[in-house]
């Protein structure tokens, strides 16, 4: 990290905290009723939460902020997962006793719908001494400030990953304190990212990598498989919904053949028509095949996607091309690209839903 900006950026900081200390006193009592709202959520509150109680602890998070109506997202994320396990998972993530690499590991692994920047922000919210938030601004935040290995996709957010951003946002809280700001939660770490270091604030930065000098090193980030699976599967659901499409996972669309997004319109006279997605990461290609053409005994399937990197949809290309009832209706789509995509999509909707132009709900 360039401790050499990072100085000056907090400078610059703490010199408009004595300009217009009505501003950071507000900034200030927005962060402590947070902290107290979320710290209210103890184990026990969370093992016993109800479905009203799931959608008054995650529908005023940031995070959510890029849905017009919250109620179809959570009950749906409600829906997936059930509401036993999802109270279960939560109250072991936020208040597990294990190191958060495995909470966060655990959690991502079996919970449905939800990303990192909404993980993160509730450990952020509830122990805002030891846990960052993680969203795009951060992104753009930490890589202007020279931080190596951050993670461009959401999949390569593993918990060790997660652990190591938060010893870097302890280090600016530690710098903020040493330049006299009294607040040293990363949450206030957050605050500063929104309103220092959004400088570059371009969306295709995410997925770009930074010119690195000759002498830097840096090691790949590994993502797991299953990581890059489940989150590409959701991300396909959620670009589906901002299209307008009803949009499910792990859908049967034929006999023997669950697949895992499906994106359904139906279209006037036309009646029902479904789009079939399969992500590919590991495992038997023919598999994938086999399953995809079982998609097509359903007659409202009008065609199915095969969602991989360049490597492997090479080989499923190769494996299809001899199956002539599937090879015309099968289209593919590099996994990179799915999140770039809704990388985009996001940031349109969450742009829109600030005009609040829609009454939530509607």
């Amino acid at each position: 990290m360039n401790r050499e900006l990072l100085t000056q950026h907090i400078g610059a900081f703490v010199n408009r905290l004595k300009e217009e200390p009505e501003k950071f006193k507000t900034d200030w009592e927005e962060r402590s009723g947070l902290i107290q709202v979320y710290g209210g959520y103890t184990k026990d509150v969370l093992l016993a939460i109800d479905e009203d109680g799931i959608f008054d602890y995650m529908s005023k998070l940031w995070a959510m902020l890029i849905w017009g109506n919250k109620h179809y997202v959570i009950d749906k994320i409600i829906e997936d997962n059930g509401l036993d396990n999802l109270r279960r998972r939560l109250a072991e993530l936020i208040w597990g006793q294990t190191n958060i690499s495995q909470r966060w590991d655990s959690f991502r692994g079996e919970i449905k719908g939800m990303g990192p920047a909404t993980i993160s922000e509730l450990l952020c919210k509830t122990h805002p001494d030891e846990f960052m938030l993680w969203n795009r601004r951060a992104f753009v935040a930490l890589d202007y400030l020279g931080v190596d290995n951050l993670p461009r996709y959401d999949y390569q957010l593993t918990g060790e990953v997660y652990d190591n951003l938060c010893q870097v946002c302890k280090t600016i809280a530690v710098e903020l304190s040493n330049a006299g700001f009294s607040d040293t939660t990363l949450l206030a770490v957050d605050y500063f990212i929104w309103d220092e270091l959004q400088v570059e604030d371009n969306l295709s930065r995410i997925h770009t990598s930074r010119p690195k000098k000759e002498a830097e090193t840096t090691e790949p980030i590994r993502a797991d498989s299953r990581f890059i699976h489940n989150d590409i599967r959701d991300k396909l659901r959620e670009i589906g919904r901002w299209l307008g499409f009803e949009s499910s996972i792990e859908k049967k669309v034929s006999q023997g053949s669950v697949v895992d997004t499906v994106w359904e319109a139906t279209i006037g006279n036309m009646g029902r028509v479904v789009y079939v997605f399969e992500v590919q990461t590991k495992g038997s290609i023919d598999s994938l095949i086999v399953n995809l053409l079982k998609s097509l005994n359903n007659p409202a399937v009008q065609g199915v996607v095969a969602v991989s990197d360049q490597s492997q949809l090479d080989r499923i290309r190769s494996h299809a091309d001899g199956v002539q009832n599937l090879r015309d209706k099968l289209r593919y789509w590099d996994y990179e690209d799915v999140a770039r995509v809704h990388e985009s999509l996001q940031y349109v909707n969450e742009s829109i839903n600030r005009l609040e132009l829609v009454p939530e709900g509607f």
